[in-house]
């Protein structure tokens, strides 16, 4: 892996509060690796922690910014893109603390041409794994298309 220069901001189209992730640290053609910084100031920090179910976003922001990586390389800028569901959530505890770093790890097992993948993802806290779950999303070609698609049916 390569370290990533980019601000997180020029890699996903998240923005404010909403953009989760702080900081792309390294990545290839496979995968990126990214950190989040848990602060009593974070949208969905409760005042003891961000609950454990937020990880699954922590790994589709990661996902979002390999491909906002992937854009950048082209010339082009990130796009929309969509969570379809996950297997196999598991996390070992039930929130992330004030004060930790999180490491998001994702690698693609599948993307296809259509904009469908899979990924591979893990969050480590001192080099120990405390979330873990496969992905799919889905990326389509013109997003703005088909949300309004969605709105005129």
């Amino acid at each position: 892996m390569t370290p990533v220069t980019l601000p997180i901001a020029d890699l996903l189209p998240h923005a404010g509060r909403m953009r989760l992730l702080d900081r792309a640290i390294e990545a290839d053609a496979d995968g990126l690796v990214a950190e989040v910084d848990i602060r009593a100031d974070g949208l969905f920090f409760d005042g003891e922690g961000v609950g454990a179910w937020v990880g699954i976003e922590y790994m589709a922001q990661a996902i979002a910014a390999w491909a906002g990586l992937r854009a950048r390389g082209g010339g082009g800028a990130p796009k929309i893109g969509f969570l379809l569901g996950s297997r196999r959530y598991r996390c070992t505890v039930a929130r992330f603390l004030p004060g930790q770093t999180l490491r998001v790890t994702i690698r693609c097992d599948y993307l296809a041409d259509n904009g469908l993948g899979q990924f591979d993802c893990r969050i480590t806290h001192d080099a120990q794994t405390v979330a873990e779950a496969a992905l799919t999303v889905f990326e389509p070609a013109d997003a703005a298309a088909l949300l309004q698609r969605g709105r005129d049916d």
